[in-house]
């Protein structure tokens, strides 16, 4: 498998031109690519529920500080039974998140990024203000996001039990996957890519991405996302590949899908779970359910991806 990456400037900011969904469904969307997920496509989603089998997708909450987690999860109790002094009583806790980074598994709003001081849709990127988003905020998802999810095992088509850091998953990836799992990636669909990222934890350690970089895509995956109507994209990683290529486009899956195509993206899964229950089943498409919270303004949302099967 070739593993070669060679894209340039000048073809990321073609593509970020040529693929842009910026006013395909109206001028005033904020919702992007979840437009495709249509009543039909989750009826399809809702067809694939087959033993009522679920798998989490979600990392846990980090709550202890690591090379990937500098800003860890607080979680203070406001109540206790072990401080209960007689009578009725209760326990209640709080907690305090810092989702965007490498180490909460979240949902990022299309307000997340800027390209050439803009965000999805043309919108400035100054309507996004320092009490909140304004505009592209997580309320596009306040209903939930329901679809067909695929995930594409590339560790498993390359032979290996991960990636390492900093390797480029390309377009002949991506298919190579769907052939050897006997699916195809479709409109409307939540694409989920494994780049083994659990594994290498397990086996050497947690490391700052930061510094050491992550396996993902290549920016030349963009156009088949877009040729493939892609409606959120998802990673047990960042998406992007890094370090980047090209150092004018820092994060360029970022930059193209959230700004230029309207693809909500989840950072962070758990996808081993995921990718053992595929093998069990023998199949790679399944129910996927996002419930982001309903934080009007708000860049992003922690959440719990769910697997029915």
């Amino acid at each position: 498998m070739a593993k070669t990456d060679t894209v340039t400037k000048a073809q990321l900011d073609g593509w970020f031109e040529s693929i842009s969904n910026w006013g395909r469904w109206g001028d005033d969307d904020q919702r992007g690519a979840l437009n495709l997920i249509t009543d039909a496509k989750r009826a399809e989603a809702a067809s694939l529920v087959r033993t009522g089998a679920i798998v989490s997708c979600a990392q846990e909450l980090p709550k202890r500080p690591a090379p990937d987690n500098p800003a860890p999860v607080i979680h203070a109790m406001q109540g206790a039974g072990d401080v209960t002094r007689g009578g009725a009583g209760g326990a209640s806790d709080m907690i305090a998140i810092s989702w965007h980074g490498y180490a909460t598994t979240h949902l990022d709003a299309l307000c997340h990024i800027f390209h050439n001081d803009q965000m999805y849709n043309g919108y400035p990127a100054s309507m996004v203000t320092s009490i909140g988003a304004r505009l592209n905020s997580i309320m596009a998802g306040q209903d939930g996001i329901v679809s067909r999810g695929v995930l594409l095992d590339i560790p498993a088509v390359r032979g290996v039990d991960y990636l390492e850091p900093g390797e480029r998953i390309l377009v002949a990836d991506l298919e190579a996957a769907e052939e050897r799992q006997g699916v195809r990636v479709t409109p409307g669909d939540i694409l989920l890519v494994c780049t083994g990222r659990d594994e290498r934890n397990a086996a050497e350690g947690r490391w700052d991405p930061m510094t050491g970089g992550l396996a993902g895509l290549s920016g030349e995956t963009a156009p088949w996302l877009r040729e493939r109507d892609v409606a959120v994209l998802g990673g047990d990683g960042v998406s992007d590949a890094l370090p980047t290529l090209v150092p004018e486009w820092t994060m360029p899956i970022h930059a193209l899908a959230l700004v230029a195509l309207g693809v909500h993206l989840i950072d962070n899964m758990q996808l081993s779970r995921l990718a053992a229950a595929c093998e069990d089943f023998g199949r790679w498409e399944f129910q996927l359910t996002l419930a982001p919270l309903r934080l009007a303004q708000g860049t992003g949302s922690p959440v719990n991806p769910i697997a029915l099967f």
